[in-house]
């Protein structure tokens, strides 16, 4: 089987994609900038080759590359030392590098190409354009909001209080979609190579829908409460715009379309996932 490169492979995205093609027998190449973490080592155990580069030194890139088919790429503004500028210098720096593999797989966001003017979508954009001109055979998907990274410490000191704050009318619908489902669909497309752009949801559910949800899954009543767009522009700039653009116009992605094309893939849901949470343990911490 030919060898995948998999960037970010000790994050969300990447670790999915590269546990996934270790599930299914595929060699895989671990990039990752922290070789000597438990994730990396983890990867390791399993079979997976690490390999560490520096999007700016273009010879360590092509170094990782050396000997690589498929490539599945993921980038990131948010986390030390990086922004959205930054995200899509080194974005087109990997794709640059990547010249001579067979396909690509680049992770992007739901509607990032069509200038949002939310810079973490606009800067995904750049990289798009970018591979699209080279003319080389890819695949962008385009996820929407994940699902599983909405329980962090800030999300459950709400859900404590039975609150779950998110920045959202109660009634407008928001577009989720698992890691574990992304995963799938990238897999699926290193080994198929569709050329296309896919915007990925499994399901749209509006805040009031999810506090439901909760409600049933907590044993607890569960709120929605709307923070007003100054407190989370205070935080982040880059989520206000975010949240200003799911709430108008908001993202549109065809989900029965999806589960038609992929009727393999088990799509989870929300309630799926918070069915699964140990909330003992979440909402009442060891102090």
């Amino acid at each position: 089987m030919e060898l995948t490169l998999v960037t970010g492979a000790t994050g969300a995205q990447g670790g999915a994609v590269a546990n996934l093609l270790l599930d299914r027998g595929h060699p895989v190449r671990a990039l990752t900038r922290t070789p000597d973490s438990p994730a990396a080592q983890a990867l390791r155990a399993r079979g997976a080759h690490l390999a560490q580069a520096d999007y700016d030194n273009p010879e360590s890139l092509r170094r990782a590359l050396d000997g690589v088919a498929n490539v599945f790429a993921v980038t990131t503004p948010f986390g030390p030392n990086t922004n959205p500028a930054k995200e899509t210098r080194q974005g087109i720096a990997l794709v640059d590098a990547a010249g001579d593999t067979d396909h690509l797989v680049f992770t992007s966001a739901c509607n990032a190409n069509r200038s949002t003017g939310i810079p973490h979508f606009d800067s995904k954009q750049r990289v798009e354009e970018h591979l699209a001109a080279t003319g080389r055979s890819h695949t962008v998907l385009a996820p929407a909001a994940f699902i599983d990274d909405k329980f962090g410490e800030w999300s459950l000191q709400g859900l404590r209080d039975g609150v779950l704050a998110l920045p959202l009318p109660g009634d407008t619908p928001l577009h989720l979609i698992a890691v574990r489902d992304i995963a799938k669909i990238a897999v699926h497309a290193l080994e198929h190579r569709p050329r296309t752009r896919l915007d990925l949801a499994s399901q749209a559910l509006t805040p009031n829908e999810m506090a439901e949800a909760l409600t049933t899954a907590t044993g607890r009543p569960i709120r929605h409460h709307q923070p007003p767009t100054e407190q989370v522009e205070r935080h982040s700039t880059d989520l206000a715009a975010m949240f200003r653009y799911f709430t108008e116009p908001g993202t549109d992605v065809d989900t029965a379309a999806l589960r038609a094309a992929y009727p393999d893939i088990t799509w989870h849901t929300y309630e799926d996932h918070v069915r699964t949470l140990p909330w003992p343990e979440l909402l009442h911490p060891t102090r």
